[in-house]
């Protein structure tokens, strides 16, 4: 990936370079699905944890977990969840905003003292589009875009994953290698200054 590739995947839309990785073992728990399905997502990110180097845990020393992943029908659904509105205190005025927006997926994450990724919470409204793509296709697809604070219009366009010619659903070479090289140990744990891509791009070529 070229410099200038990397660059408009950090890039928000008010302009800004925002990059931010996790500074912890990810702790996950999902809501609203069977067992089967609980399965998939938690090897999806067993899997990307693995290719990035990153490690995960049974639990988060001071939240419990700090990886949400919400299942549900209908944006009102969120209202009705214990405590929600204590991890996130604005959530009636962006529930209104969602079901405005007729939204199928919303996205927060949480920083630490550092920057880095504390927390993340997906929330996915099961509406005809979403209930059509597979669950292992779904889950890879949330798990990637959970990994790091990516810009908000960085998949607009393009999907992180590829099928390939037998019909599988993997995770796209670049992106993969981006992640490796976001996760590597001398690189910073979140970033602001777009130079930070450029080092990215670096690693992502000796890698290659």
């Amino acid at each position: 990936m070229t410099p200038d590739e990397i660059t408009e995947l950090f890039t928000r839309s008010d302009g800004s370079y925002a990059f931010a990785r996790w500074g912890r073992p990810i702790a996950p728990v999902v809501f609203g699905v069977e067992d089967a399905t609980l399965g998939v997502v938690k090897g999806a990110l067993e899997a990307v944890c693995q290719m990035a180097g990153h490690t995960m845990a049974e639990t988060d020393p001071e939240l419990g977990v700090n990886f949400m992943v919400f299942f549900f029908r209908d944006w009102d659904e969120l209202r009705h969840v214990p405590d929600l509105d204590r991890l996130i205190p604005d959530l009636v005025p962006l529930v209104e905003r969602l079901e405005t927006a007729d939204a199928n997926q919303y996205r927060i994450f949480r920083f630490d003292e550092s920057g880095a990724i504390r927390a993340c919470f997906v929330f996915l409204r099961m509406d005809d589009h979403l209930s059509a793509v597979p669950a292992d296709t779904l889950a890879l697809s949330q798990v990637v875009q959970s990994m790091l604070l990516w810009s908000d219009t960085a998949f607009t366009d393009r999907s992180p994953l590829a099928v390939t010619p037998g019909g599988a659903t993997v995770l796209r070479p670049e992106i993969g290698a981006l992640i490796r090289a976001a996760y590597d140990p001398v690189m910073p744990a979140c970033a602001d200054d777009p130079s930070h891509a450029l080092r990215l791009a670096a690693r992502v070529g000796q890698a290659q």
